[in-house]
């Protein structure tokens, strides 16, 4: 009679153990079900609008961040980095033109060693991230620019207008210095063509000389 029953007994087990591991497996695909992004965010941690010194060859180089459509950073994401083939440009280590990185436990993913080249203007370095199926872009703006050149002419530049400025204020003051006098001596003539010999004295009145200016009684 026992040993009838042992395969029953045996069958029972497995499909008891069978449950169970079903049972345990379960939270843990609803859980990846659940984690898997529907949306990839591009965040630009450095290197947007950055200005690289081409005669140096210095540059700074570009790092994002990858976040699911809840904001929290994705491990494991598949980034690619890709510069100008030519005009104003540069190149990652080894000559290249292209860098494919995974992002780190928190995210990032940062393109190093970028160097600009020789060529002067605006650029733009193509982000291409994705996860599981799903793909986003962005796109950082940088500038190759010798070094010096562009704040010289910007100070310059900054230097011509405040001078340009403070000309015309010295016009501007000139002149109406220049109508006061004219309308205090016509106030002054007008004055002493129309008074009466026997009424008061005329006042003394300021003459003011925009050469060198002098003050006292006519």
């Amino acid at each position: 009679m026992r040993l009838k029953r042992l395969p029953r007994l045996m069958s029972a087990l497995i499909t008891a153990l069978a449950v169970m591991t079903v049972t345990l497996e379960l939270p843990n695909l609803a859980m990846a079900q659940e984690e898997a992004p529907t949306v990839l965010h591009i965040v630009i941690e450095d290197g947007e609008g950055a200005v690289n010194n081409v005669r140096q060859r210095v540059a700074r180089e570009p790092i994002v961040r990858i976040e699911d459509q809840n904001r929290r950073p994705i491990a494991g994401a598949t980034v690619v980095f890709l510069l100008p083939s030519d005009g104003a440009s540069g190149t990652f280590p080894g000559g290249q033109k292209m860098v494919t990185l995974q992002t780190d436990s928190a995210g990032r993913a940062a393109a190093r060693g970028l160097q600009p080249n020789s060529v002067t203007g605006d650029f733009t370095i193509r982000v291409t991230a994705s996860h599981r199926g799903v793909t986003a872009t962005a796109v950082i703006n940088q500038t190759n620019a010798i070094a010096g050149a562009a704040a010289g002419a910007a100070a310059g530049g900054a230097a011509a207008a405040t001078a340009g400025m403070s000309a015309a204020k010295i016009v501007g003051i000139i002149a109406i210095v220049g109508a006061a006098a004219v309308a205090g001596g016509t106030y002054a003539a007008t004055r002493n063509g129309n008074d009466s010999p026997s009424g008061p004295a005329p006042r003394p009145t300021t003459s003011v000389s925009v050469g060198s200016p002098s003050v006292g009684a006519p």
